[in-house]
């Protein structure tokens, strides 16, 4: 195969060639199994990459426990610093990157650039927390005493990322851990194999051109049953930071856990919109579009459930239907498409099962249900479906643009209904109620760790921890305090007295 540089430039302003190396640990490296990249517009090869043997992935953590120290001692402003230029680096490759992504994963341009800006707006949140970390100093019982907390770095962690966020996912990790003090080994999918060679060599550029050694950010791109299992059973590795399935989400659970490693699982969704009798219908109608269609419905926050009150169902239903049709789907390159492709023929198989499931199940397909078979690539129609809301298929969750819609008489019906599946991402409620708000957001309201109102379940800003409760596995990044996974905490006890005073007053004499 030949890269098409003609066709798509983009790819030589990014470092890629016609065979690419899947290892870095300072180096570039790779001799496993070559694996293929493929575009899912056109379903044709676009590339090679050259994955890792097991010997490579340890190449790797020796390279990161050797860059431990040096990185561990760096003042953290200074690891802002770092961070903060890797940003700009990102800035200077945006547009390259995003057409990437478009080509490789799928996603609409626009959608693409927004990922790439996500990393850029992460090491900026990052390089200001460089300076603001702190601990507690906390009143001690006993006289001449003082006690703080001290937050020091993990030391090794691995961060393994979807196909749907190949950056963004990326960077809510790595901007943080590196600012922590940590070394990290980053396991990208296997089906955006280039965008993680592009995006290391970008990041790997920033440690070289400061003389840092390269094993503080390193890169594996290998088979999950070989590479992934050695990773995730690594007792060198403090934290595995794991992004895609339930399913492999609670194997590595089991693994991790089991030599009493931490975890950050950001597993299913599932998500509901619910919009009642008082919403604004102008608003919920965008919000429900975008949040079922974007991605082509593979993002972990795309809407699964839309949860209709009785009293608006046939007048949402109606505007919905009449809008999505005019969806336009193509080629993701194509700022006019609204729609890209999904991701790979299974995920045309998971659709075309879901479906035929669906309705043995009782649904009825209101709109789409089918392959755009005039389209060369793994595109599909956005889909509407009214399901009974007993349905078990309901509380599955299909991972392409598959839109449930079930009609409910109350606030607590749809609360129920929302909160009914095993999964507990993203949720929203359209309402003009704040009776229903503040029950909404309360203790007996939404489930989920993404709690809405009147915005769609996609479109989660940085600076609030992002993740789920339930199946969705627990799991916080990004803002808030998500950066205390990053680090271990110490509580210091300083005696700058002469004497030794027990604590609860016990009193010890020999």
């Amino acid at each position: 195969m030949a890269l098409t540089y003609s066709e798509y430039p983009f790819l030589k302003e990014l470092g890629l060639e016609e065979e690419n190396f899947g290892v870095y640990n300072g180096k570039w490296g790779g001799s496993g199994e070559f694996l293929t990249a493929v575009s899912p517009t056109t379903a044709k090869p676009i590339a090679r990459v050259r994955q890792a043997t097991a010997e490579e992935y340890e190449s790797c953590v020796v390279a990161m426990k050797s860059a431990l120290k040096e990185w561990q001692l760096t003042p953290m402003p200074k690891r802002g610093d770092i961070v903060r230029q890797i940003g700009d680096a990102l800035r200077k490759h945006l547009t390259p990157l995003a057409k990437l992504i478009s080509l490789e994963m799928g996603k609409i341009y626009a959608e693409a650039v927004g990922e790439v800006q996500e990393f850029i707006d992460m090491c900026d949140y990052a390089t200001g927390m460089s300076r603001m970390i702190t601990g507690q100093v906390i009143p001690s019982e006993r006289p001449g005493h003082v006690i703080h907390e001290n937050w020091n770095p993990l030391g090794l962690i691995g961060v393994v990322t979807a196909f749907n966020f190949p950056v963004a996912v990326l960077g809510w990790n790595t901007a943080v851990s590196l600012v922590c003090g940590n070394c990290q080994v980053w396991k990208g999918a296997g089906t955006t194999s280039l965008i993680t060679v592009a995006v290391t060599k970008i990041i790997a550029s920033v440690f070289e051109h400061n003389g840092l050694p390269g094993g503080i950010f390193t890169m594996v791109i290998g088979p999950g049953r070989t590479v992934g299992e050695l990773l995730i059973q690594d007792n060198r590795l403090s934290l595995i930071s794991f992004t895609g399935s339930t399913s492999v989400g609670r194997h590595i659970s089991e693994v991790v856990h089991s030599r009493f490693g931490r975890t950050i699982l950001e597993l299913g969704g599932n998500n509901a919109i619910l919009v009642m009798d008082d919403a604004n219908l102008d608003l919920a109608l965008p919000a429900v579009v975008f949040a079922s269609i974007g991605t082509a419905g593979q993002r972990c926050t795309s809407v699964r459930r839309l949860l209709l009150h009785e009293k608006v169902y046939d007048n949402f239903m109606s505007r919905l239907l009449n809008v999505i049709k005019t969806v336009k789907i193509g080629d993701p390159l194509n700022k006019e498409n609204l729609m890209g492709p999904v991701h790979t023929a299974a995920a045309v198989k998971e659709y075309e099962e879901g479906i035929a499931e669906i309705v043995k199940q009782g649904g009825k397909v209101l709109y789409g249900g089918k392959r755009i078979s005039e389209l060369s690539g793994y595109f599909v129609l956005p889909t509407i479906v009214e399901t009974p809301k007993n349905a078990e298929i309901i509380k599955t969750e299909l991972f392409v643009p598959i839109l449930h819609v079930i009609k409910v008489a109350s606030f607590d019906e749809a609360v129920e209904s929302n909160n009914s599946v095993p999964q507990g991402l993203s949720s929203s409620l359209f309402t003009n109620s704040m009776q229903n708000v503040f029950r909404w957001t309360g203790p007996a309201g939404s489930d989920c760790g993404l709690v809405n109102v009147n915005v769609g379940t996609s479109g989660a800003e940085i600076g609030g921890a992002f993740g789920g409760e339930k199946e969705t596995g627990g799991g916080r990044e990004a803002g808030s305090d998500s950066w205390k996974q990053y680090m271990r905490r110490s509580t210091c006890t300083i005696n700058y007295s002469s004497a030794l005073p027990l604590a609860q007053g016990l009193n010890f004499h020999q």
